[in-house]
């Protein structure tokens, strides 16, 4: 009795080991497209998010969620400076996550600076409608570029979509999305891509600029948010090739408005320096 006394403590202090070597990060974004949908009548919609998981309650007790309206009446600074952006070309991986398709960039090579802190670009991923609202206008599509530091705050820049000529970033990509279409799950290496495509041509001096959340579980609340003013075009096929490769359900995966609560929403505007 007391050796099987003596291998418990064992086994239940290798176990508590091998859980505390393992650090869990709630301020990712959730995985697995089946924890939650866009489905407003579903048990698992917008509205229920946050009671889906007691780590998800910011999801609906949050103040500073994201996304939301952007209006154009709003301060207007000029000292916000040009986005201090540093991309170069890396490998990728494209990831069907059923809800969205993610870019997964690898090696660290691409970053943001904002503030004097360097956010480390880490994945993209796009939402069709835009969730931003420009003066109540939700345009064709969004795409996100997720930056992170080694502490785990967030930096997401926002570049909104209209119905129009190709974007050169979705055409490179496109054989690639094609192949893992309607697979949940399924991932696809990509040898090379040049993160400035998703920004070529683009102005990077107008932009709005709000501390917001996640969009997606766990709703986290340490996000800086820049949205480039600028609205950039994409065809109508390339929408909905992004749409058709997700599952049926997320061919719409936008979340809702969220309520501003007082926040402060800016847009750097240079054009006001003089």
């Amino acid at each position: 009795m007391e050796n099987l006394t003596r291998q418990a403590l064992i086994c239940s202090l290798l176990t508590a080991l091998v859980l505390l070597s393992c650090p869990i990060t709630m301020s990712e974004e959730v995985e697995n497209e089946n924890e939650f949908s866009y489905d407003m009548k579903s048990k698992t919609g917008p509205d229920n998010w946050g009671d889906i998981k007691p780590e998800w309650n910011l999801c609906k007790k949050g103040s500073m969620q994201s996304p939301i309206n952007l209006l154009n009446d709003v301060q207007k600074v000029s000292n916000l400076g040009k986005l201090n952006i540093k991309y170069n070309p890396s490998k990728a991986v494209l990831i069907n996550r059923g809800h969205d398709i993610k870019v997964k960039w690898v090696g660290g090579k691409s970053s943001i600076e904002i503030n004097g802190t360097k956010y480390e670009l880490i994945q993209s991923h796009w939402h069709s409608p835009s969730e931003h609202a420009i003066d109540g206008t939700r345009l064709d599509l969004e795409l996100h570029m997720v930056h992170q530091t080694p502490s785990g705050e967030f930096a997401v820049l926002g570049i909104m979509y209209r119905a129009g000529r190709e974007d050169p970033f979705v055409s490179l990509l496109a054989k690639d999305l094609e192949a893992i279409s309607d697979h949940t799950g399924a991932e696809k290496e990509v040898a090379e891509v040049d993160p400035n495509l998703v920004k070529e041509g683009s102005s990077v001096s107008l932009y709005y600029r709000y501390a917001g959340s996640l969009t997606t579980p766990p709703c986290s609340e340490n996000v800086i948010w820049t949205v480039l003013r600028e609205v950039r075009s994409i065809s109508q096929d390339q929408i909905k090739l992004l749409q058709e490769v997700v599952e049926d359900h997320s061919r719409a995966n936008a979340r809702p408005l969220q309520q501003l609560n007082n926040r402060l929403v800016q847009l750097n505007d240079p054009g006001d320096e003089h």
